[in-house]
């Protein structure tokens, strides 16, 4: 069921360290996990890779099994190594290029060690900048040959791809969804799939629903990433603080099209120095009430009729309706 497994990005839990950690010169992967836990409904954490592996994995898996969190997956990073900035996938240098991709399957590797099956692609440094910097068929085949070394290397693990229109690079190769699924269907095998964050969706101009509902015509939903923003860049705010019903568009399509897999919070809270465990406790509830309003809406039959009739005024009201009926009446019982 959808809304039961919570997971966030570790790296929130640097923000305000002073409060635990100001005795210590560096925080550890095994810092931000124990703190993670604390956070009261959390049950999953991402690790980015090789970011956090900054020790023994066995440890790091140890550390979450007694700490009562599960690891849903793995996230490539490549901004750590200057060598990537030109590209990962698609860097002109063979050997670089392929380090990346080497790189990945060690990630992928990692992941199964870890007991999950999901390793999350967010290829930024794929990309160019300037008018007649690059050969854009020449970039497409490099990227595309290399999604499909790394997905051929464990077929039991999946492996998303998290799409965003720039940053770092001035254009994104995979800037959006309509990119992201020819990729994937040039690539053409079983495990790929998606990852929508939603501040992504909004920064490429998407209703993030619409996405959501193609993806389930032509691809797997592997990851949802949920945050907000002012859709001109990645804000990373808290859910649910700027684009409410949105929100609750989105949630409201993933779970009629069947999606029960982990909501991930994608947020900074250390951009504004916010206490990470209380930001993602606000996220929890949050995401929690609004999917109490998703299922007030799922048993109103008058709402279906009114979306097959493209009736906005009365779709408004009703979504008004169960806003203010919903959850506030279940909580007073």
């Amino acid at each position: 069921m959808l809304g039961k497994k919570f997971a966030t990005r570790l790296n929130s839990f640097t923000s305000n360290s002073e409060l635990l950690w100001s005795d210590k010169s560096k925080i550890t992967t095994l810092d931000l996990i124990k703190r993670a836990a604390t956070v009261k409904g959390l049950t999953d954490i991402d690790l980015n890779f090789p970011d956090h592996i900054d020790g023994n994995l066995k440890d790091i898996v140890n550390c979450c099994k007694d700490n009562g969190i599960n690891i849903n997956g793995l996230a490539m990073r490549y901004y750590s190594n200057s060598k990537f900035k030109l590209g990962a996938f698609t860097n002109p240098n063979k050997q670089t290029r392929q380090e990346a991709i080497e790189i990945t399957k060690k990630g992928i590797d990692a992941a199964r060690e870890a007991g999950c099956a999901l390793m999350t692609l967010w290829l930024g440094q794929d990309g160019f900048d300037y008018s007649f910097q690059a050969d854009y068929n020449d970039l497409w085949e490099k990227e595309i040959d290399g999604i499909h070394q790394v997905a051929e290397h464990d077929s039991q693990c999946n492996i998303s791809l998290e799409y965003k229109p720039n940053e770092p690079r001035a254009y994104s190769l995979l800037p959006n969804l309509t990119s992201t699924l020819l990729a994937i269907s040039q690539v053409g095998l079983p495990n790929l799939g998606v990852t929508l964050d939603f501040a992504h969706l909004l920064y490429a101009n998407e209703q993030p629903a619409f996405s959501a509902a193609l993806v389930s015509k032509s691809s797997k939903l592997l990851g949802v990433h949920l945050n907000d923003g002012y859709a001109k860049r990645d804000d990373g705010l808290m859910v649910g603080s700027v684009h409410y019903q949105a929100t609750a568009e989105l949630l409201y399509q993933i779970s009629n099209d069947g999606y029960d897999g982990v909501i991930y919070f994608d947020t900074f809270p250390n951009t504004i120095n916010l206490d990470p465990v209380k930001e993602c406790e606000t996220n929890i509830e949050t995401v929690q009430q609004i999917l109490e309003v998703v299922k007030g809406l799922q048993n109103d039959n008058q709402l279906r009729e009114s979306i097959q009739k493209q009736d906005s005024i009365t779709t408004q009201k009703i979504f008004n309706k169960v806003l203010r009926d919903y959850p506030f009446k279940n909580n007073e019982t």
